[in-house]
Protein backbone atom coordinates (compact mmCIF):
# COMPACT_ATOMS: atom_id res chain seq x y z
CA UNK A 1 0.00 0.00 0.00
CA UNK A 2 1.60 3.26 -1.13
CA UNK A 3 2.24 6.02 1.39
CA UNK A 4 0.24 9.19 0.79
CA UNK A 5 2.72 12.03 0.49
CA UNK A 6 3.24 15.07 -1.69
CA UNK A 7 7.03 14.76 -1.73
CA UNK A 8 9.45 11.90 -1.11
CA UNK A 9 10.46 13.46 2.23
CA UNK A 10 6.91 13.98 3.52
CA UNK A 11 5.94 12.16 6.68
CA UNK A 12 3.62 9.15 6.37
CA UNK A 13 0.03 9.59 7.45
CA UNK A 14 -2.11 7.53 9.77
CA UNK A 15 -3.41 5.20 7.10
CA UNK A 16 -4.32 1.96 8.91
CA UNK A 17 -7.63 1.76 10.78
CA UNK A 18 -8.53 -1.28 12.92
CA UNK A 19 -11.87 -1.69 14.71
CA UNK A 20 -13.12 -4.16 17.29
CA UNK A 21 -16.75 -4.68 18.28
CA UNK A 22 -18.97 -7.28 19.88
CA UNK A 23 -22.52 -7.12 21.28
CA UNK A 24 -24.36 -4.15 19.80
CA UNK A 25 -21.62 -3.65 17.23
CA UNK A 26 -23.64 -4.18 14.08
CA UNK A 27 -25.62 -0.98 14.61
CA UNK A 28 -22.49 0.99 15.48
CA UNK A 29 -20.63 -0.34 12.42
CA UNK A 30 -23.55 0.44 10.10
CA UNK A 31 -23.74 4.01 11.42
CA UNK A 32 -20.00 4.46 10.93
CA UNK A 33 -19.98 2.93 7.44
CA UNK A 34 -22.85 5.16 6.33
CA UNK A 35 -21.03 8.30 7.46
CA UNK A 36 -17.60 7.63 5.90
CA UNK A 37 -16.89 9.61 2.70
CA UNK A 38 -16.34 7.77 -0.62
CA UNK A 39 -12.75 9.04 -0.81
CA UNK A 40 -11.76 7.80 2.66
CA UNK A 41 -8.00 7.38 2.27
CA UNK A 42 -7.24 4.30 4.39
CA UNK A 43 -8.19 0.61 4.54
CA UNK A 44 -10.33 -0.36 7.52
CA UNK A 45 -10.12 -3.75 9.21
CA UNK A 46 -12.95 -4.98 11.44
CA UNK A 47 -13.23 -7.84 13.90
CA UNK A 48 -16.83 -8.26 15.03
CA UNK A 49 -17.56 -11.23 17.28
CA UNK A 50 -19.84 -13.86 15.76
CA UNK A 51 -20.30 -17.52 16.62
CA UNK A 52 -17.92 -19.98 14.96
CA UNK A 53 -20.77 -21.71 13.15
CA UNK A 54 -22.65 -18.55 12.23
CA UNK A 55 -22.96 -17.11 8.75
CA UNK A 56 -21.72 -13.52 8.71
CA UNK A 57 -23.81 -11.14 6.60
CA UNK A 58 -22.11 -8.02 7.94
CA UNK A 59 -20.43 -7.13 4.59
CA UNK A 60 -23.78 -7.27 2.79
CA UNK A 61 -25.44 -5.09 5.42
CA UNK A 62 -22.64 -2.52 5.40
CA UNK A 63 -22.46 -2.40 1.60
CA UNK A 64 -26.08 -1.28 1.54
CA UNK A 65 -25.23 1.91 3.42
CA UNK A 66 -21.54 2.53 2.69
CA UNK A 67 -19.87 4.42 -0.16
CA UNK A 68 -16.82 2.21 0.46
CA UNK A 69 -16.41 -1.42 -0.61
CA UNK A 70 -17.08 -3.83 2.25
CA UNK A 71 -16.02 -7.47 2.01
CA UNK A 72 -14.85 -10.48 3.96
CA UNK A 73 -11.06 -10.45 4.00
CA UNK A 74 -9.29 -13.06 1.86
CA UNK A 75 -5.97 -14.59 2.77
CA UNK A 76 -3.05 -13.03 0.92
CA UNK A 77 -4.94 -10.19 -0.75
CA UNK A 78 -3.34 -6.76 -1.01
CA UNK A 79 -5.04 -4.23 1.21
CA UNK A 80 -6.33 -1.09 -0.47
CA UNK A 81 -7.65 2.30 0.66
CA UNK A 82 -11.40 2.64 0.31
CA UNK A 83 -12.06 -0.94 1.44
CA UNK A 84 -13.52 -2.21 4.70
CA UNK A 85 -12.26 -5.74 5.43
CA UNK A 86 -14.38 -7.88 7.76
CA UNK A 87 -12.95 -10.87 9.65
CA UNK A 88 -14.44 -14.23 8.72
CA UNK A 89 -16.14 -16.32 11.44
CA UNK A 90 -13.77 -18.65 13.31
CA UNK A 91 -10.65 -17.14 11.68
CA UNK A 92 -8.19 -14.57 12.92
CA UNK A 93 -7.67 -11.49 10.74
CA UNK A 94 -4.07 -10.21 10.73
CA UNK A 95 -2.19 -7.71 8.56
CA UNK A 96 1.47 -7.43 7.60
CA UNK A 97 3.53 -6.42 4.56
CA UNK A 98 0.45 -4.65 3.14
CA UNK A 99 -1.33 -8.00 2.94
CA UNK A 100 -4.19 -9.67 4.74
CA UNK A 101 -3.59 -12.91 6.64
CA UNK A 102 -6.45 -15.28 7.55
CA UNK A 103 -5.40 -17.88 10.14
CA UNK A 104 -6.77 -20.53 12.51
CA UNK A 105 -4.48 -19.78 15.44
CA UNK A 106 -5.59 -20.45 19.05
CA UNK A 107 -8.59 -18.58 20.44
CA UNK A 108 -8.08 -15.50 22.60
CA UNK A 109 -10.59 -14.63 25.32
CA UNK A 110 -12.71 -17.48 23.93
CA UNK A 111 -12.89 -15.76 20.52
CA UNK A 112 -11.65 -16.39 17.02
CA UNK A 113 -11.48 -13.93 15.36
CA UNK A 114 -9.81 -11.97 18.15
CA UNK A 115 -9.74 -8.20 18.30
CA UNK A 116 -6.47 -8.37 20.23
CA UNK A 117 -4.81 -10.46 17.51
CA UNK A 118 -5.77 -7.96 14.78
CA UNK A 119 -4.69 -4.96 16.84
CA UNK A 120 -1.32 -6.50 17.75
CA UNK A 121 -0.56 -7.33 14.12
CA UNK A 122 -1.37 -3.76 13.07
CA UNK A 123 0.69 -2.26 15.89
CA UNK A 124 3.71 -4.47 15.21
CA UNK A 125 3.74 -3.91 11.44
CA UNK A 126 2.66 -0.27 11.20
CA UNK A 127 3.30 1.36 14.57
CA UNK A 128 2.40 5.08 14.58
CA UNK A 129 0.43 4.76 11.34
CA UNK A 130 -2.35 2.84 13.14
CA UNK A 131 -5.66 4.10 14.52
CA UNK A 132 -7.26 1.54 16.84
CA UNK A 133 -10.94 1.73 17.78
CA UNK A 134 -12.93 -0.12 20.44
CA UNK A 135 -16.71 -0.14 20.08
CA UNK A 136 -19.57 -1.63 22.08
CA UNK A 137 -19.37 -5.15 23.50
CA UNK A 138 -19.13 -7.43 26.53
CA UNK A 139 -16.00 -8.09 28.62
CA UNK A 140 -12.60 -6.88 27.43
CA UNK A 141 -11.39 -8.36 24.14
CA UNK A 142 -9.37 -5.61 22.44
CA UNK A 143 -7.94 -3.99 25.58
CA UNK A 144 -4.57 -5.74 25.25
CA UNK A 145 -4.37 -4.98 21.54
CA UNK A 146 -5.29 -1.34 22.08
CA UNK A 147 -2.53 -1.13 24.71
CA UNK A 148 -0.06 -2.47 22.11
CA UNK A 149 -1.18 0.14 19.57
CA UNK A 150 -0.64 2.87 22.15
CA UNK A 151 2.82 1.55 23.10
CA UNK A 152 3.91 1.47 19.47
CA UNK A 153 2.84 5.05 18.79
CA UNK A 154 -0.58 4.60 17.24
CA UNK A 155 -3.71 6.55 18.11
CA UNK A 156 -6.38 4.96 20.31
CA UNK A 157 -10.09 5.72 20.07
CA UNK A 158 -12.83 4.36 22.34
CA UNK A 159 -16.57 4.70 21.93
CA UNK A 160 -18.07 6.87 24.64
CA UNK A 161 -19.39 4.27 27.14
CA UNK A 162 -22.67 6.12 27.60
CA UNK A 163 -23.14 5.93 23.83
CA UNK A 164 -22.44 2.17 23.67
CA UNK A 165 -25.30 -0.31 23.75
CA UNK A 166 -23.04 -2.60 25.81
CA UNK A 167 -20.37 -0.46 27.51
CA UNK A 168 -18.15 -3.21 29.00
CA UNK A 169 -15.55 -3.25 26.22
CA UNK A 170 -15.16 0.55 26.14
CA UNK A 171 -15.05 0.72 29.95
CA UNK A 172 -12.41 -2.00 30.23
CA UNK A 173 -10.31 -0.39 27.51
CA UNK A 174 -10.44 2.96 29.31
CA UNK A 175 -9.43 1.32 32.57
CA UNK A 176 -6.10 0.15 31.15
CA UNK A 177 -5.40 2.44 28.18
CA UNK A 178 -5.23 6.24 28.21
CA UNK A 179 -7.28 6.67 25.03
CA UNK A 180 -6.49 9.60 22.77
CA UNK A 181 -10.16 10.12 21.92
CA UNK A 182 -13.43 9.04 23.57
CA UNK A 183 -16.32 9.84 21.22
CA UNK A 184 -19.86 8.72 20.35
CA UNK A 185 -20.25 6.83 17.09
CA UNK A 186 -21.90 9.83 15.42
CA UNK A 187 -18.61 11.74 15.67
CA UNK A 188 -16.35 8.87 14.63
CA UNK A 189 -16.40 9.26 10.82
CA UNK A 190 -15.41 12.93 10.89
CA UNK A 191 -12.72 12.21 13.48
CA UNK A 192 -11.22 9.41 11.38
CA UNK A 193 -11.31 11.51 8.23
CA UNK A 194 -9.31 14.21 10.01
CA UNK A 195 -6.87 11.84 11.68
CA UNK A 196 -6.01 10.01 8.46
CA UNK A 197 -4.88 13.30 6.94
CA UNK A 198 -2.48 14.07 9.79
CA UNK A 199 1.20 13.14 9.40
CA UNK A 200 2.57 10.64 11.89
CA UNK A 201 4.42 12.29 14.75
CA UNK A 202 4.26 9.84 17.68
CA UNK A 203 7.17 7.54 18.49
CA UNK A 204 7.20 3.96 19.70
CA UNK A 205 7.47 3.54 23.47
CA UNK A 206 7.67 -0.24 23.60
CA UNK A 207 10.96 -1.69 24.83
CA UNK A 208 12.81 -4.67 23.38
CA UNK A 209 11.11 -7.21 25.66
CA UNK A 210 7.64 -5.91 24.71
CA UNK A 211 8.46 -6.11 21.01
CA UNK A 212 9.78 -9.66 21.37
CA UNK A 213 6.62 -10.76 23.20
CA UNK A 214 4.44 -9.03 20.60
CA UNK A 215 6.30 -10.80 17.80
CA UNK A 216 5.88 -14.13 19.61
CA UNK A 217 2.15 -13.65 20.11
CA UNK A 218 1.72 -12.79 16.44
CA UNK A 219 3.51 -16.02 15.54
CA UNK A 220 1.10 -17.92 17.80
CA UNK A 221 -1.91 -16.25 16.15
CA UNK A 222 -0.56 -17.32 12.76
CA UNK A 223 0.40 -20.92 13.43
CA UNK A 224 -0.05 -21.96 17.07
CA UNK A 225 2.98 -23.91 18.39
CA UNK A 226 3.09 -21.71 21.48
CA UNK A 227 5.10 -24.23 23.50
CA UNK A 228 7.77 -24.65 20.82
CA UNK A 229 7.92 -20.87 20.40
CA UNK A 230 8.71 -20.51 24.11
CA UNK A 231 5.64 -18.76 25.51
CA UNK A 232 6.10 -20.40 28.93
CA UNK A 233 9.47 -18.68 29.40
CA UNK A 234 8.01 -15.26 28.56
CA UNK A 235 5.95 -14.94 31.74
CA UNK A 236 5.47 -16.35 35.21
CA UNK A 237 4.27 -19.95 35.23
CA UNK A 238 1.15 -20.30 37.39
CA UNK A 239 -0.70 -23.18 39.02
CA UNK A 240 -3.79 -22.35 36.94
CA UNK A 241 -4.84 -24.46 33.98
CA UNK A 242 -6.40 -23.47 30.68
CA UNK A 243 -10.22 -23.92 30.74
CA UNK A 244 -10.09 -24.95 27.07
CA UNK A 245 -7.26 -27.53 26.89
CA UNK A 246 -6.19 -27.81 30.58
CA UNK A 247 -2.63 -26.83 29.73
CA UNK A 248 -0.43 -24.83 32.10
CA UNK A 249 -1.04 -21.07 32.10
CA UNK A 250 1.74 -18.50 32.19
CA UNK A 251 1.04 -14.97 33.44
CA UNK A 252 1.91 -12.00 31.22
CA UNK A 253 1.94 -8.34 32.29
CA UNK A 254 1.17 -5.35 30.04
CA UNK A 255 1.24 -2.15 32.07
CA UNK A 256 -1.48 -2.72 34.68
CA UNK A 257 -3.14 -5.44 32.60
CA UNK A 258 -2.69 -9.09 33.61
CA UNK A 259 -3.15 -11.75 30.95
CA UNK A 260 -2.59 -15.50 30.67
CA UNK A 261 -1.52 -17.84 27.88
CA UNK A 262 -1.37 -21.61 27.98
CA UNK A 263 1.40 -23.63 26.40
CA UNK A 264 -0.86 -24.51 23.46
CA UNK A 265 -1.60 -20.82 22.80
CA UNK A 266 -5.06 -20.03 24.21
CA UNK A 267 -5.08 -16.55 25.76
CA UNK A 268 -7.20 -14.99 28.49
CA UNK A 269 -7.52 -11.72 30.33
CA UNK A 270 -8.44 -12.00 34.01
CA UNK A 271 -12.10 -11.30 33.17
CA UNK A 272 -12.23 -13.95 30.46
CA UNK A 273 -10.42 -16.51 32.61
CA UNK A 274 -12.72 -15.80 35.54
CA UNK A 275 -15.72 -16.22 33.27
CA UNK A 276 -14.48 -19.60 32.04
CA UNK A 277 -13.62 -20.85 35.54
CA UNK A 278 -16.98 -19.64 36.87
CA UNK A 279 -18.81 -21.50 34.11
CA UNK A 280 -16.81 -24.67 34.76
CA UNK A 281 -17.41 -24.58 38.52
CA UNK A 282 -21.10 -23.82 38.00
CA UNK A 283 -21.40 -26.81 35.68
CA UNK A 284 -19.81 -29.12 38.27
CA UNK A 285 -22.06 -27.77 41.02
CA UNK A 286 -25.15 -28.37 38.90
CA UNK A 287 -23.99 -31.93 38.24
CA UNK A 288 -23.56 -32.45 42.00
CA UNK A 289 -27.03 -31.03 42.68
CA UNK A 290 -28.54 -33.26 40.01
CA UNK A 291 -26.88 -36.32 41.55
CA UNK A 292 -28.16 -35.44 45.02
CA UNK A 293 -31.68 -34.83 43.74
CA UNK A 294 -31.68 -38.17 41.90
CA UNK A 295 -30.45 -39.87 45.09
CA UNK A 296 -33.22 -38.18 47.06
CA UNK A 297 -35.85 -39.40 44.58
CA UNK A 298 -34.53 -42.96 44.77
CA UNK A 299 -34.52 -42.92 48.59
CA UNK A 300 -38.02 -41.43 48.60
CA UNK A 301 -39.30 -44.16 46.30
CA UNK A 302 -37.72 -46.90 48.40
CA UNK A 303 -39.20 -45.42 51.59
CA UNK A 304 -42.66 -45.33 50.03
CA UNK A 305 -42.26 -48.93 48.82
CA UNK A 306 -41.35 -50.26 52.27
CA UNK A 307 -44.22 -48.26 53.76
CA UNK A 308 -46.65 -50.03 51.43
CA UNK A 309 -45.30 -53.48 52.34
CA UNK A 310 -45.73 -52.78 56.07
CA UNK A 311 -42.06 -52.35 57.05
CA UNK A 312 -42.31 -48.97 58.81
CA UNK A 313 -38.83 -49.02 60.40
CA UNK A 314 -37.10 -49.56 57.05
CA UNK A 315 -39.43 -47.06 55.39
CA UNK A 316 -38.62 -44.44 58.04
CA UNK A 317 -34.86 -44.98 57.51
CA UNK A 318 -35.08 -44.38 53.77
CA UNK A 319 -37.39 -41.37 54.14
CA UNK A 320 -35.05 -39.74 56.69
CA UNK A 321 -32.11 -40.33 54.35
CA UNK A 322 -34.15 -38.77 51.54
CA UNK A 323 -34.78 -35.64 53.61
CA UNK A 324 -31.08 -35.36 54.54
CA UNK A 325 -30.11 -35.64 50.87
CA UNK A 326 -32.68 -32.99 49.94
CA UNK A 327 -31.07 -30.62 52.45
CA UNK A 328 -27.65 -31.28 50.88
CA UNK A 329 -29.08 -30.51 47.44
CA UNK A 330 -30.49 -27.21 48.73
CA UNK A 331 -27.05 -26.30 50.14
CA UNK A 332 -25.46 -26.94 46.74
CA UNK A 333 -28.20 -24.88 45.07
CA UNK A 334 -27.50 -21.96 47.43
CA UNK A 335 -23.78 -22.35 46.70
CA UNK A 336 -24.47 -21.98 42.99
CA UNK A 337 -26.33 -18.72 43.57
CA UNK A 338 -23.53 -17.39 45.80
CA UNK A 339 -20.92 -18.42 43.22
CA UNK A 340 -22.78 -16.60 40.44
CA UNK A 341 -23.02 -13.46 42.57
CA UNK A 342 -19.32 -13.58 43.48
CA UNK A 343 -18.22 -13.99 39.87
CA UNK A 344 -20.31 -10.99 38.88
CA UNK A 345 -18.84 -8.88 41.68
CA UNK A 346 -15.28 -9.73 40.64
CA UNK A 347 -15.65 -8.68 37.00
CA UNK A 348 -13.83 -5.50 36.06
CA UNK A 349 -16.99 -3.42 36.21
CA UNK A 350 -16.06 0.23 36.55
CA UNK A 351 -19.38 1.74 35.52
CA UNK A 352 -19.71 3.40 38.91
CA UNK A 353 -16.42 5.21 38.27
CA UNK A 354 -17.79 6.95 35.17
CA UNK A 355 -19.68 10.16 36.10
Amino acid sequence: MAQRSSTPSAKPCRDIVVIGSSAGGVTALLDLAAALPPDFPAPIFVVHHVGAGSASVLPQLMNRVSALTVKHADDGEKMQPGFIYIARPDHHLLIENDQVLITKGPKENRFRPSIDALFRSAAYSYGPRVIGIILTGYLDDGTSGLWAIKRLGGLTVVQEPKDAEFPDMPLNALQFVAADYVVPVVELASLLTRLTLEPVSAKKRADKAELELLQLELAIAKQGNAFELGIIERGVLTSFTCPDCHGALTQLIEGDLIRFRCHTGHAYTVSALLGEVTESVESMLYQSMRGLEETKMLLQRLGEHFGRVKQPAVADLFLRKAEQTAKQARIVHDSILEHQSLSGDLQFDIKTEIP
